[in-house]
C-alpha cells in the first residue's frame, strides 16, 4: 500500500491528517497479533481476517493490493488455522465468501486483473476445501459457484492460462461439493422446502455477480448463449418467492439442487435451435456445452447412487438432464457425443433402476441409430457411438438387464436384439481390408459372447418354461412380478412376458395389415377376450409397441358405438393429475395420429377433454371448457407451425379468442399466456414418430416418455447368474458366427484373428452348455473352411504354406480344441473334422499311433492276454490291426522312400532346409491340436455324438468302396478310418450295441466286396477279430452277436482267405484261449469250430488250428453239449488231413476217443436234472453225441495211412465197448451195428481191392482188427441185443460177415491170418451164446429155427466148430430136455452171462 501512489503520498504527507481506515486496521492488527499468546483456535478469526477483507471489498484499492490481500487470505486458509473447532469460524467463512464474491478493485492493466481473478478462484476453492467448510450455508456455496462461473466466462477474452485455471477451479468446486452428497440424508425439510429454494438461490447469487461485473466494467456475457441463459433464469426467478430460509442452513441438498439445475440449464439452449436430419444442432461453439457436460459428469461421478435418494436431484436427471443429453447426443460433434456417452454410462452404473425408459430411449434412439449411420452421422460419430455401446456391454450384467427390462417388456422395444443385429451387421466389411468400424463391432460381439461364456454354470437356466399358448385371456398389461429382486420369481416372469411379447408382435403385424383381422388373431391367441370389450382393446392400443399410429387414430375416431367406447376407455388410461392442459394434450396425441376428418377429431378431442376434466379441474369449471380450450390449442398449433399460414396469431388474439369459455367467465390471463408460449415455442406434432423412425426427439415425445416412465414396471437388476443367456444366445449365435467368419476371412492382423478365434471358442462353449448342437456344427463347418485342409489341392507341398499361414494354423487349432472340449455336442460337424484329419493323414502329419494309443490301455492284465500280446508282437505287422502303417510315422521322408519303391531308377529328392523348417512348424501346430485325445477320450462322449462320429468315420472310410479304380491313397484313407473305427469300438465296450450295427455293416461290406488281398480287408478281418477278443470277457450277453460276426471271415474270397489264413487262425487261437469260458452257445461254437476246421488242410495254419482244437478238447476242458459234435467232426477232419504228420492225426483220434469221458460224466449228471422229461432229453442228446462220435471215428477207420487207420479202429472199439457208465438202448446198438460196424467191414474189403499187392499186408491188419471189433462189441452187447426182436437178423448179419471174410481173397489168395482168426472168434461167440442159453436146440416145425439157421451158416464158415461147441452126447441130451419142456430157445427166463465175463 505504501508503494502505491495514492497510499504512498498520503503516508508521506506532513499534514496532520487522520490515516485511512484501511491503514489503521492493519496497524491495529500488528499491535495485537503478538499479544495473542493463547492457542489460535481460541482467537476469533474475524479479528485477523477483517483488514484483508476490507481491502478486498474496497473499490479504492488497485489490482496489485487486492491481489496481495487475496493471497494473504489464501495463505491463512491453506495453513489450516481455521477448522471446525475454531471460535466463530462460521462467521469468518461467511465474511470471506461475501468479501471475495463482491471483490472490488481498479483495473490498471490486463495482467494484474487476471492475477486478481486467479486469486479469487484460489480463495473460493480453498474455502470449499477447508475443514470448516461444512459451516458454509447453501447461499454462500451457490455464490461461490456463480462467481467462479462468471470468471470462466470472462476468461474467454483473457489469456489461455486464466481460461484453464478458471475451468479447472470450476471442476474442483463441483467435485468438492458433490463428493459431500453421499454423506447427506434426504431430510424432511429438504423434501418440504427444496422445490422453492433453487430459483431464490439463483437470485441471491446473481447480486454479487452483477456487482463484480459492474465493478470491473468487463462484459462477461458477450455471447448470445449467455444472454439467453440470463434471460431464462430471470424469467424463472420472477415467478417465485424471494424468501427462503433453507438457503441459510449449512450447505447440503438445496445448493446441490440449485447448482445441478444451473448446470443443466446451460444445455437448454438446444431447445431454440432447429434440429433436422442433416443440420448441426450445435450451431455455436461447442465449448459451452462441453464444459457444462464435463461439470455434470464430475458431479455424477462423485454423487453416484446418492442422487437417487434425493427426489429433486433425481427429477432433474430424469427429465431435464436426460432430455438435453438426448438432444446433444444427436449433435454433429463427436466430442460432445463422447462426453454425453460418458455421462450416460455413469448414470447407468449408479441410477439405472430409476432411469429405465430414459436409458432405453438413449440407447435405441441415439447410440444404435448413430452407429447404424442413420440421419447423416459422420464416420467419427459412428465410431464414438460404437465405442460407447461396447463400453456398456463391458458392464458385467448390462446385456442381461437389457434383455430382461426391454426385450421382455411388452411396452418397450427389443433393444438387445437391435444391439446384436447392429454389431453383427457392422462387423461385415463392405470393402476389404477391414475398417476400424468392423473391428470395433467385432470387439462388441466378442464382449457379448465372453460375458455369456464366463457366466456359464452360474445358476444357469434353460429356455423359458412358460407355455407358448395361453389357455385363457388375462389382461397381460397388468401383470407384475411378485418380487423383482429374487431371480426365482423374476426369471420365470420375464420368460413368460417374452413369450407373450412374441405372440403380441405377431398380432401387431396382422393388425397393421388389417385391423379387424388383427384383433381376431389376438383373440385366437387369447390376448384379447373371446367377446371383445372396450377396455381390453384400449389397453392393447395404449401399451403395445409397434402398432401403426395412423390405424389407431382411425379406429379411435370411428363413429360406431364400439369404437367410441374404446376411445373413452383409451383416454382414461392416461394420468392427467396436476398436469397442464398443453402437456396432457401432447402426451395424448403422442400415442396415435389425429385423424384428418373433423367429426373424428371432434370425437377424439371430446374424449380427451372429458378425461382431463375428471382428473384436473382446478381452473376449468366444466368439460366444455376443456373441450373448447383443447380445440383452441390445436388451432393455435396449426397456426403457429404451418408454413402456409402467413399471418400468425398473436398472444392477444389467442386470449381474445378464448373469452367467456370457462362457464361464461374468462380464464386467467397468465394461464392462457403460458399456454400460448408453450405451443408457439414447442410444436405439438400431429404426426407422431412411428417408433422413433425420424430420429428427432421432440418435446412432446419426451413428455410422453416421462409420463410412461411413471407407469412402467420396475427395473430388474440381475445378479451374476446366467438366467437369460440361453435366450440371448439363441438370438445372437447365428449372426455372430456369420459376422466373425467374414471378419476372419478378411482380417490380416494377428490381434483381429485372435479375437475371432476367441469369439469362436466362446460360441462353442455356449453352444455346448445350452445344447445348441446345430450352432456348434455350423461353427465347425465355418472354421474348417479356414484351415485350408479341405482344399482339393492340399498336398505335401502345402506344408510349406501351412507352416507360415497364421490364419490356417489358428483355425486348425481352434477346430480341434472345439472337438476336444465340446465333442459331446458335435453332430454333423464330425464329417468336417474327419476330413481335416484325413488331409493331415494323407501327408503323414498325424501321430504314428493315433488309433492304437487310444486302446492299448484297455489290455486286460491276465496272463492269457499277455501271451496274446507277446505272440502278436512277433507276428507280421498285418497281424496287429490298430497300428498305423509304418510309413505314416516318418512323414515326408517315408513318402519319398515309397516313391522309390515304385521306380528304383528315379532318385528321391531331398527336402530343403526351408521345407524341413516349415514342416517342423506345421508339426508343432498339429501337436498342439491334440488330435489323438479326441479318439482316446471317445468313451466319454454322449451317445448321439458318438454315433455321429462313427457314422462319419464309416462314411469317410466307405468312399473308396464305391469306386472300382481305387488308388493307393484312397485305400490308405479307408485303412486309417477303419483303424479309428476299431479303436473307438474298443474304447466304448460298454456301449457296443450303439455302434455295432454301423461297424459290422462296414466291415461286412469290405469283406464281401474284396476279391484280392489288400491292407483294407486285412485291417477289417483282424480288426473284427480283435474286437471279439477284447469284448468277449466283458460282454457275456453279446457273445453270440460278436461270434456271429466272425462268420464274415468264412465268406472271404478264397484268395483272400488263403493269404491270411495263418494269421486269422492265430487270432482265433488267442480268442479261444482267452474267452473259451464265455462261449456257451451252439452257434458261437459253430463259428469258432468252422474257422478251425478250414485250417485242417492249410499248410501254414493247420498247426495253430490244431493247437486251438486241442485246447478245447484236451481232458474235456472246454467241451460242452453245445460244441461236442462240432469238435468231434473238426478233430476227424484234422485226423483225415494229410497236411500234418501222422502223429497229429493220431493225436486228433486220441482227442476224439478221450471225449467219451465227458459223455459218461454228463450221463451221470442227468440224474440230477430237474424233472423226468429233462433227464430223458439230456440222455437222448448224450446218446446222439456218442453215436456221432463213433460214426466220425468209423470214417477215419478207412484212412489210407495204416497207422492212422489201425489206431482209429482201436479207438472205435474202445468207444464202443468202454461206455459202461452210459446205458445204451438196444435200438441204438442195432443202429450202431448197421451204420458203423457192418459199414466198416463192408468198406475195408472194397478198399483192399483198390490197393496194390505190396499194400495188402497193411489192409489185412486193419481187417483183422475190425473183425475182432465186431466180435467184441457183439459179445459186449449180447445181453441187451438178445432181448430184441431183431436179434436173429443181427446174428445172421454177423455170421454173414464172418463168412464173407472167411472166403475173402486178395489177388486170388486168401488171407491165412483171417482164415485162422474167424473160426476162433466164431467158436468163442457160440460158446458164450451157449452158456447164456441163447443157442439151444429147437423144434423145426413151423419153419427155420434160430438153431438151424445158426448151424447152417456155421457149416459154411467152419464145419468143425459145431462138434467143438456141442459134442454129440451133450447135444442129444439138450434136445431131449428141450423137447420135454417145449420152451423157446430165446425165453425171457434165460440168464445171460454178465458182460465182463463174456469179453475175456
Amino acid at each position: 500500500m505504501r508503494r502505491n501512489v495514492r497510499w504512498g503520498v498520503q503516508y508521506a504527507s506532513d499534514d496532520e491528517q487522520i490515516e485511512h481506515s484501511l491503514i489503521m486496521s492493519f496497524k491495529e492488527l500488528r499491535k495485537n497479533i503478538f499479544s495473542w499468546q493463547n492457542h489460535w483456535h481460541t482467537i476469533d478469526p474475524v479479528l485477523y481476517l477483517q483488514p484483508f477483507l476490507d481491502i478486498i471489498k474496497s473499490d479504492e484499492t488497485g489490482a496489485p493490493i487486492t491481489g496481495v490481500a487475496l493471497s494473504s487470505v489464501y495463505k491463512i486458509l491453506n495453513l489450516q488455522i481455521l477448522d471446525s473447532e475454531t471460535v466463530n469460524v462460521d462467521n469468518a467463512l461467511h465474511l470471506i465468501v461475501d468479501a471475495v464474491t463482491s471483490c472490488r478493485f481498479e483495473v490498471t492493466d490486463p495482467a494484474s486483473e487476471e492475477v486478481v481473478l486467479m486469486k479469487i478462484l484460489q480463495v473460493l476453492l480453498a474455502c470449499m476445501k477447508n475443514k470448516a467448510s461444512i459451516s458454509l450455508n447453501n447461499h454462500h456455496v451457490c455464490s461461490i459457484v456463480n462467481t467462479c462461473f462468471r470468471i470462466v466466462h470472462q476468461a474467454s477474452s483473457k489469456s489461455e492460462l486464466l481460461q484453464r485455471i478458471s475451468r479447472h477451479t470450476m471442476h474442483e468446486l463441483v467435485r468438492c461439493i458433490f463428493s459431500h452428497l453421499p454423506d447427506l440424508d434426504d431430510k424432511s425439510h429438504e423434501l418440504a422446502h427444496g422445490s422453492k429454494s433453487s430459483p431464490n438461490a439463483e437470485d441471491n447469487v446473481a447480486e454479487p455477480s452483477h456487482t463484480l461485473q459492474d465493478k470491473q466494467d468487463v462484459d462477461a456475457y458477450t455471447s448470445a448463449e449467455s444472454d439467453s441463459k440470463k434471460d431464462d433464469s430471470t424469467h424463472v426467478k420472477d415467478s417465485t418467492s424471494t424468501a427462503d430460509s433453507s438457503m441459510m442452513d449449512p450447505y447440503g441438498v438445496p445448493c446441490m439442487v440449485e447448482i445441478f439445475h444451473f448446470l443443466c440449464s446451460l444445455l437448454n439452449v438446444m431447445e431454440n435451435i432447429e434440429v433436422g436430419p442433416r443440420s448441426n444442432p450445435i450451431a455455436y461453439h461447442e465449448d459451452v456445452p462441453l464444459f457444462a457436460l464435463g461439470l455434470i459428469n464430475s458431479a455424477i461421478e462423485l454423487g453416484g447412487a446418492s442422487f437417487g435418494n434425493h427426489p429433486k436431484l433425481l427429477a432433474l436427471i430424469q427429465d431435464e438432464l436426460f432430455y438435453n443429453l438426448m438432444q446433444f447426443g444427436l449433435s454433429m460433434s463427436p466430442l460432445i457425443l463422447s462426453t454425453v456417452c460418458s455421462i450416460v454410462l455413469n448414470l447407468y452404473h449408479h441410477l439405472r433402476t430409476k432411469l429405465k425408459l430414459q436409458l432405453e430411449a438413449f440407447i435405441s434412439t441415439v447410440l444404435l441409430r448413430i452407429a447404424e449411420s442413420k440421419h447423416g452421422a459422420s464416420y467419427q460419430q459412428q465410431e464414438v457411438a460404437m465405442e460407447a455401446l461396447i463400453d456398456f456391454c463391458r458392464q458385467p450384467m448390462f446385456v442381461t438387464e437389457l434383455y430382461a427390462n426391454y426385450d421382455c417388456d411388452i411396452s418397450c422395444s427389443n433393444v438387445f436384439e437391435g444391439l446384436a443385429n447392429l454389431l453383427s451387421r457392422s462387423a461385415f466389411p463392405v470393402n476389404s481390408p477391414l475398417s476400424a468400424m468392423n473391428t470395433l463391432a467385432l470387439d462388441g460381439l466378442i464382449v457379448l459372447l465372453h460375458g455369456m461364456a464366463e457366466r456359464v454354470g452360474h445358476d444357469s437356466s434353460g429356455p423359458g418354461e412358460a407355455s407358448l399358448e395361453l389357455q385363457e385371456f388375462k389382461p397381460f398389461w397388468t401383470l407384475r412380478c411378485h418380487d423383482y429382486d429374487e431371480p426365482l420369481h423374476w426369471v420365470p416372469f420375464v420368460h413368460n412376458m417374452k413369450n407373450l411379447k412374441r405372440m403380441l408382435m405377431t398380432g401387431v403385424d396382422h393388425f397393421n395389415r388389417d385391423p379387424k383381422k388383427g384383433l381376431e388373431f389376438l383373440q385366437g391367441l387369447h390376448l384379447l377376450p373371446d367377446k371383445l370389450d372396450p377396455r381390453s382393446v384400449a389397453c392393447i392400443f395404449r401399451y403395445t409397441m409397434g402398432l401403426d399410429k395412423n390405424l389407431i387414430g382411425d379406429f379411435l375416431g370411428g363413429h360406431d358405438e364400439f369404437s367410441v367406447l374404446v376411445l373413452h376407455e383409451f383416454a382414461r388410461t392416461f394420468d392427467f393429475q396436476d398436469m397442464n392442459l398443453d402437456t396432457a394434450l401432447r402426451i395424448f396425441l403422442e400415442t396415435f395420429r389425429l385423424p384428418g376428418e373433423s367429426q373424428k377429431i371432434q370425437r377424439v378431442v371430446e374424449a380427451f377433454a372429458e378425461s382431463y376434466f375428471e382428473q384436473s379441474s382446478d381452473i376449468l369449471v366444466n368439460k366444455d371448457a376443456a373441450l373448447l380450450l383443447s380445440y383452441s390449442l390445436i388451432l393455435l398449433n396449426t397456426d403457429q407451425h404451418n408454413s402456409q399460414v402467413k399471418k400468425k396469431m398473436s398472444e392477444e388474439d389467442f386470449i381474445r379468442n378464448n373469452r367467456n369459455i370457462n362457464g361464461g367467465n374468462d380464464l386467467p390471463r397468465d394461464f392462457l399466456s403460458e399456454l400460448y408460449h408453450s405451443i408457439s415455442e414447442n410444436e405439438i406434432r400431429m404426426v407422431p414418430d412411428q417408433g422413433g423412425a425420424s430420429g428427432i426427439l421432440t418435446r412432446s415425445h419426451w413428455l410422453g416418455l416421462t409420463h410412461k416412465a411413471k407407469q412402467t414396471s420396475p427395473y430388474i437388476v440381475s445378479d451374476s447368474g446366467s438366467h437369460l443367456d440361453y435366450d440371448m444366445f439363441a438370438i445372437l449365435s447365428g449372426p455372430a458366427i456369420a459376422a466373425i467368419s467374414v471378419v476372419f476371412d478378411h482380417a490380416e492382423q494377428d490381434y483381429v484373428l485372435q479375437s475371432c478365434i476367441d469369439g469362436y471358442l466362446a460360441i462353442a462353449k455356449l453352444s455346448a452348455s445350452y445344447n445348441f448342437g446345430e450352432v456348434l456344427d455350423d461353427l465347425v463347418v465355418s472354421l474348417c473352411k479356414f484351415t485350408t485342409l479341405l482344399h482339393p489341392s492340399f498336398n505335401e507341398r502345402s506344408i510349406l504354406y501351412f507352416g507360415d499361414d497364421i490364419k490356417a494354423k489358428m483355425a486348425t487349432i481352434a477346430v480341434f480344441t472345439i472337438a476336444n472340449r465340446y465333442s459331446d455336442h458335435i453332430r454333423s460337424g464330425w464329417r468336417n473334422i474327419l476330413d481335416c484329419i484325413l488331409s493331415l493323414q494323407k501327408i503323414g502329419l498325424l501321430p504314428a499311433r493315433l488309433a492304437s494309443d487310444a486302446t492299448d490301455e484297455l489290455e486286460p492284465p491276465s496272463s492269457d492276454n499277455d501271451q496274446v500280446k507277446t505272440s502278436a508282437s512277433h507276428s507280421p505287422p498285418s497281424q496287429v490291426p490298430p497300428a498305423t502303417p509304418a510309413r505314416k510315422s516318418s512323414g515326408i521322408m517315408s513318402r519319398f522312400s515309397l516313391l522309390l519303391s515304385y521306380d528304383s531308377e528315379e532318385p528321391a529328392p531331398q527336402p530343403s532346409e526351408e521345407q524341413l523348417a516349415a514342416r517342423q512348424r506345421t508339426l508343432q501346430a498339429i501337436q498342439n491340436c491334440h488330435i489323438d485325445t479326441i479318439f482316446a477320450e471317445s468313451k466319454f462322449l454322449q451317445a448321439d455324438s458318438l454315433l455321429q462320429l462313427v457314422r462319419a468315420l464309416v462314411m469317410a472310410a466307405g468312399r473308396p468302396l464305391k469306386g472300382n479304380n481305387n488308388s493307393l491313397e484312397d485305400e490308405e484313407t479307408a485303412v486309417f478310418c477303419l483303424e479309428l473305427l476299431i479303436a473307438i469300438t474298443l474304447n466304448n465296450r460298454d456301449r457296443i450295441m450303439l455302434l455295432w450295427q454301423n461297424v459290422y455293416e462296414y466291415i461286412a461290406n469290405v469283406v464281401q466286396s474284396t476279391v484280392m488281398p489288400s491292407s483294407l480287408v486285412e485291417k477289417a478281418v483282424f480288426g473284427l477279430l480283435r474286437i471279439c477278443q477284447r469284448l468277449l470277457p466283458y460282454k457275456e450277453n453279446l457273445t453270440d452277436e460278436l461270434l456271429k460276426s466272425l462268420q464274415l471271415v468264412l465268406k472271404l474270397d478264397a484268395r483272400v482267405a488263403d493269404a491270411y489264413c495263418e494269421q486269422i487262425t492265430q487270432e482265433v487261437m488267442h480268442l479261444v484261449k482267452g474267452n473259451a469260458m464265455q462261449i456257451r452257445s451252439h452257434m458261437g461254437w459253430r463259428t469258432i469250430i468252422s474257422l478251425l476246421s478250414i485250417t485242417a488242410r492249410h499248410p501254414e495254419a493247420s498247426e495253430a488250428g490244431f493247437e486251438t482244437l486241442s485246447y478245447i478238447m484236451s481232458d474235456g476242458a472246454h467241451l460242452s453239449p453245445a460244441n461236442y459234435v462240432l469238435c468231434a467232426n473238426a478233430a476227424r477232419q484234422f485226423a483225415e488231413s494229410r497236411v500234418g504228420n501222422v502223429e497229429r492225426s493220431v493225436r486228433s483220434l486220441d482227442l476224439m476217443s478221450g471225449s467219451v469221458i465227458c459223455l459218461v460224466t454228463w450221463f451221470y449228471q442227468t440224474k440230477e436234472a430237474a424233472g423226468e422229461e429233462a433227464a430223458i432229453k439230456m440222455s437222448e442228446d448224450i446218446l446222439e453225441m456218442w453215436m456221432r462220435l463213433v460214426q466220425a471215428l468209423r470214417k477215419v477207420c478207412t484212412d489210407h495211412r495204416e497207422e492212422v487207420r489201425n489206431h482209429a479202429i482201436t479207438l472205435l472199439q474202445r468207444c464202443l465197448t468202454g461206455v459202461d457208465g452210459i446205458r445204451i438202448p438196444t435200438d441204438l446198438w442195432l443202429q450202431c451195428f448197421d451204420l458203423v460196424i457192418f459199414t466198416l467191414l463192408d468198406e475195408l474189403p472194397e478198399m483192399s481191392n483198390q490197393l496194390s499187392p505190396k499194400d495188402y499186408r497193411f489192409i489185412e491188419g486193419s481187417m483183422i482188427l475190425s473183425i475182432k471189433l465186431m466180435s467184441k462189441v457183439f459179445l459186449q452187447s449180447l445181453r441187451d441185443l438178445s432181448l430184441s426182436n431183431s436179434f436173429c437178423q443181427l446174428w445172421l448179419k454177423v455170421l454173414g460177415c464172418m463168412e464173407r471174410y472167411m472166403n475173402m481173397r486178395f489177388r486170388g489168395r486168401r488171407s491165412e491170418k483171417i482164415h485162422e482168426l474167424v473160426p476162433e472168434l466164431l467158436k468163442n461167440t457160440l460158446l458164450v451164446m451157449k452158456t447164456s442159453g441163447i443157442l439151444v436146440p429147437s423144434d423145426p416145425v413151423g419153419g427155420d429155427s434160430f438153431w438151424e439157421l445158426t448151424w447152417l451158416h456155421v457149416q459154411k464158415i467152419a464145419p468143425s466148430v459145431q462138434l467143438e461147441v456141442f459134442p454129440g452126447e451133450e447135444l442129444e441130451k439138450l434136445q431131449e430136455n428141450r423137447a420135454k419142456s417145449g420152451c423157446s430157445p430165446l425165453s425171457e427166463g434165460n440168464v445171460l452171462v454178465p458182460p465182463n465175463e463174456t469179453t475175456a
